[in-house]
């Protein structure tokens, strides 16, 4: 399996971006399409219902107004003082009056009554009292109004209070005239009552049903909108075959109105209803779902596909320019391959303002310095054979000249002069340390007996003595310590503090919380604030200034103060610390601080850590 998943890993860099691009492109783009889809489906959805019910209550809006209409209707009835003092008088038959006088307010009444009708919307007003008379906005020939007590649904206006009104559902027509071309009919009945709460008339108004299938039709926008009862069935609808039955699907439970999306068996149907306010009656919107979403779907449809089109066309570009990208880089790997075969000679020629660019010219400019080293090598190489045998050959034995430096001391020590004899031994002993010996650090005790003779031998140098004085704890003296590094100090002290005169040096030695404390104090003329300043501010940078390199090679080690610094930094990092106290006139105290963790510790277990 590892094999076959090697062979199919590309080795090509610019095979690997291609992948790598595409795989950032397609993945996101895979998601984002997935999440757009279903947040899409999710959002047509929402808008279907939110459409349907925006169909719905436009439908509600125009519904509501007919039956307000009817309401109205009824109330100016109802409220009409002249009207409804007539009709008690009738009612009461105590009407006063000629005949023709008589005939003069009936009349009126009639023509209030064809007032009432709204333009454009025919309604049949019926205002029918206890004693049998009878005013309408009809002929009677078309209907007998008094065939309204033989209504089944008469009886149930007895129990109607106040302003209270009974829908009557659909019914078929009873007007002769319109029975053929509108089925059916809708009315609504009120009572009108004395002061006592007596039932003296009726007023009933009746519209037809297809007044309300035509609104239902307008207004629909393709979908299917049926006027239910309370009972569940149909009121009012496009196809009148239906009206009358029981539709299955309404919820009388909800007061207001609701959306939701039906599973039937044949298929996914969209439901929305709304309740009217005055009948208590529902208008229901019933559509198939594919057909309540088709225009959203297919805007949606559209993004997607301009979607999955920008992706391919910038799929194409980014692997267009990934190739153009890196086809320097290609040109880069075969001139690599020509040079590791050996051929020094080509040149990529790659070029531009870019880091590609910048790399093809540092690569043949590389090839060019390469080329050169070569040649420089071969050269070095030659010379340095020929250094070699001038070194061997003019190479001297150490152990010849301590021997030689023996034979003197012993020879001076014969002729009396024991002072040139110590100071043949001195010498003898410092070239011995520096000379003979490889290791990096020694013990503390062999760093101040070298100390001691390079200051026996000074002080036969110069016409005063200055004197050593050591106060080393006894626990310091096999600390291992940097080779040569006191030596300098005491150097320093001697040529600028005590200015190579008489004077006192003392060094002191302590352990303290895993540090060795260096002391080396001298008597001498002592530094100002500026002097130290300027001394401390060349040991925190990392230059060595010319001045200092030439005071260098007048000294013993060729090392100086500042090179002491530095070297003990590398060693032991920042647990070294040094400090300088300085008087003018009094002397000058350098105090080092050494890292020391017990034991045989040495320089190089320091810097292993």
């Amino acid at each position: 399996m590892l094999h076959w998943l090697k062979i199919w890993i590309p080795r090509s860099i610019r095979h690997k971006l291609i992948i790598a691009s595409i795989t950032c492109i397609v993945v996101p783009a895979v998601l984002t399409l997935f999440i757009y889809n279903s947040l899409t489906q999710e959002a047509v959805k929402q808008q279907a219902l939110s459409n349907a019910e925006d169909s719905l209550e436009l439908v509600n809006n125009s519904v509501s107004n007919l039956f307000n209409n009817m309401l109205s209707t009824m109330n100016y009835i109802q409220v009409n003082s002249g009207m409804t003092t007539y009709f008690k008088q009738v009612s009461s038959g105590h009407v006063v009056g000629s005949p023709y006088m008589k005939f003069m307010d009936s009349n009126r009444i009639l023509e209030q009554l064809d007032s009432l009708t709204v333009v454009g919307v025919k309604s049949y007003v019926t205002v029918l009292l206890t004693n049998g008379m009878y005013y309408m906005n009809y002929s009677v020939s078309d209907y007998n109004p008094r065939d309204l007590l033989k209504e089944p649904w008469f009886k149930n206006l007895q129990e109607l209070e106040g302003l209270q009104s009974y829908w009557v559902g659909v019914e078929p027509t009873a007007f002769q005239y319109d029975a053929f071309d509108h089925p059916y009919q809708i009315s609504v009945a009120r009572t009108l009552r004395l002061a006592n709460s007596e039932i003296y008339g009726y007023v009933v108004v009746t519209v037809m049903e297809d007044q309300i299938s035509s609104i239902l039709g307008n207004l629909s926008a393709g979908s299917e909108i049926q006027l239910i009862d309370h009972t569940g069935h149909i009121i009012s609808k496009q196809d009148h075959k239906d009206i009358g039955t029981k539709f299955n699907y309404l919820d009388p439970s909800i007061e207001q109105k609701s959306s939701s999306i039906l599973n039937l068996k044949e298929g996914h149907f969209l439901l929305s209803q709304q309740q009217i306010p005055y009948a208590g009656w529902f208008l229901v919107l019933m559509q198939p779902y594919n057909e309540a979403i088709v225009n959203i779907s297919s805007i949606f449809n559209r993004v997607f596909i301009f979607q999955i089109s920008s992706f391919v066309i910038f799929l194409i570009l980014l692997i267009y320019l990934v190739r153009t990208f890196t086809q320097p880089l290609v040109t880069l790997g075969k001139v690599t391959s020509a040079v590791q075969r050996g051929n020094l000679q080509l040149r990529s020629g790659v070029r531009g303002n870019d880091e590609i660019g910048h790399l093809g010219i540092m690569f043949d400019q590389m090839l060019d310095r390469v080329k050169e080293m070569i040649a420089e090598v071969s050269v070095t190489q030659r010379r340095k054979r020929k250094a070699e045998l001038r070194m061997l050959q003019a190479q001297i034995n150490p152990h010849f000249l301590f021997n030689v430096l023996n034979s003197i001391r012993m020879k001076v020590l014969k002729r009396g002069d024991p002072e040139s004899a110590l100071m043949i031994t001195s010498l003898s002993t410092l070239l011995r340390m520096t000379i003979s010996r490889e290791e990096d650090e020694i013990h503390l005790h062999e760093e101040i007996e070298l100390v001691t003779h390079y200051l026996r031998l000074m002080n036969m140098r110069q016409k005063e003595e200055v004197t050593l004085v050591l106060d080393i704890a006894p626990e310091a003296f096999m600390i291992k310590v940097p080779r040569l590094f006191l030596q300098p100090i005491v150097e320093n002290a001697m040529i600028h503090g005590l200015s190579q005169r008489a004077g006192t040096i003392s060094i002191t030695a302590e352990i303290y919380q895993c540090n060795l404390i260096l002391s080396v104090q001298d008597n001498g003329m002592g530094m100002d604030s500026l002097t130290i300043q300027r001394i401390i501010s060349k040991w925190v940078s990392s230059g060595i200034d010319i001045q200092t390199k030439r005071e260098d090679q007048g000294s013993f080690s060729g090392m100086g103060l500042q090179n002491v610094v530095e070297r003990m930094r590398i060693l032991f990092g920042d647990g070294f610390d040094i400090t300088v106290n300085s008087k003018q006139g009094v002397g000058t105290d350098i105090i080092l601080i050494i890292p020391y963790l017990g034991g045989e510790q040495d320089v190089q277990s320091h810097v292993g850590r």
